[in-house]
């Protein structure tokens, strides 16, 4: 596991606020770079290279977050310290560092996502509560999006137990604003979670991003009632991605929420009519290890050598002395037109295109995090990549 030290946590978390980097570029530059505070450093030329900018945040700013998490009682948590979530940790492109606030006990028992329309039926409700409380009382944690309809409802029932709510926006900015006591509510016996910095609201395109993060802590996910083009439909899709369970409840053919769930039956969603339906499927999976291996690296603060637990034969030794990027050589023109040639909009793997290109580990980190800045490759999930 990543020890991050107090300054490091600084770094990471300015590091995952800089404009450009998300997730899967914040793991380059980690790696590359042997640390935040060396990638901090290397932006400028980046950004010159990639012809784009990446900005971090000032020292002052991330202060500020920092003091207002503390206000708030709540914890920053970098990707890899002993308490990030561990099925979390297992996603194609996890949150770098996480804010949240209440009690990490709740995500010792195994999780189950439940989600659907804002806009529910009495019964589309009365399903989802009756669904999380009985899963609640056998021992499952019920993680949701603090959303109108569906989402609340499986909150409200699941509060005994510890609920887990995941925000689009800043922890301190939850939606919709009348579910402020429901929020604190959680706090006291479950979780509330967010990537997204302090103080932001949540924008049409965070929520995506909040919708992979359910699934990705859960071990499957629940469907009521979702409209078709819903986000809900978005969250089942990153289950499917992750690996996870995804359970739909049917619905009358002449109901427009129901239209969701249905569809996801007839494309191989496992139909379910009550919890026990739920544990049955997923109890199979139940003590299986983590599907995919950690993916960042960062110096311990009591031990000079890089701690690298992304890729065997990464580069290793102190973080001060690793090389800028500017300083590095530029991939031969040859070995990127192979690659650009090789790339196509269709996603690959990555193994197979070293396979394909007959290059090294070395060669191929090297080039598709150049292409990456240049704005050049698109990564996805199941390390695979395609041309932008």
């Amino acid at each position: 596991m990543v020890r991050l030290s107090d300054r490091q946590r600084f770094d990471w978390l300015r590091l995952a606020r800089t404009e450009g980097v998300g997730p899967l570029t914040f793991r380059s530059l980690i790696n590359r770079f042997g640390g935040a505070s060396a990638a901090l450093e290397a932006l400028p030329g980046l950004s010159a290279k990639a012809k784009r900018p990446l900005l971090p945040p000032s020292e002052r700013e991330i202060e500020a977050e920092m003091r207002e998490a503390e206000r708030l009682g709540a914890r920053l948590l970098g990707y890899g310290e002993v308490d990030y979530p561990a099925l979390l940790r297992e996603i194609a492109a996890p949150p770098p560092v996480i804010a949240l606030r209440g009690s990490l006990a709740c995500l010792e028992k195994p999780a189950i996502g439940i989600v659907g329309s804002r806009n529910a039926s009495a019964l589309g409700r009365k399903i989802a509560g009756r669904f999380a409380a009985d899963l609640a009382s056998a021992g499952y944690t019920i993680v949701s999006g603090l959303a109108r309809g569906i989402d609340a409802e499986a909150h409200r029932a699941s509060l005994l137990t510890g609920t887990v709510a995941v925000l689009a926006g800043g922890l301190n900015r939850p939606y919709p604003p009348e579910h402020v006591d429901l929020m604190e509510e959680i706090v006291e016996t479950g979780l509330v979670i967010s990537e997204r910095p302090f103080g932001l609201a949540p924008r049409g395109r965070d929520f995506p991003r909040r919708n992979r993060v359910i699934s990705g802590l859960s071990r499957g996910i629940i469907v009521v009632e979702a409209a078709r083009r819903s986000g809900s439909l978005i969250t089942a899709r990153f289950a499917n991605e992750q690996g996870r369970e995804v359970f739909a409840v049917p619905g009358s053919p002449f109901d427009p929420r129901a239209e969701g769930p249905n569809d996801l039956i007839r494309d191989g969603a496992t139909l379910v009519a009550n919890a026990r339906d739920v544990i049955a499927a997923l109890s199979p999976r139940e003590g299986l290890p983590p599907r995919l291996p950690g993916v960042f690296s960062e110096p311990d603060p009591d031990d000079e050598a890089l701690f690298d637990e992304w890729e065997d034969g990464a580069e290793t030794g102190d973080a001060e002395e690793e090389p800028a990027f500017s300083a590095s050589p530029q991939a031969p023109a040859d070995m990127r037109a192979q690659m650009l040639g090789a790339l196509s909009a269709s996603p690959i793997e990555i193994d197979a295109l070293m396979r394909q290109m007959d290059i090294g580990l070395a060669d191929m980190q090297g080039l598709l995090f150049e292409l990456e800045l240049e704005g050049l490759l698109q990564r996805h999930p199941g390390n695979r990549v395609s041309r932008s």
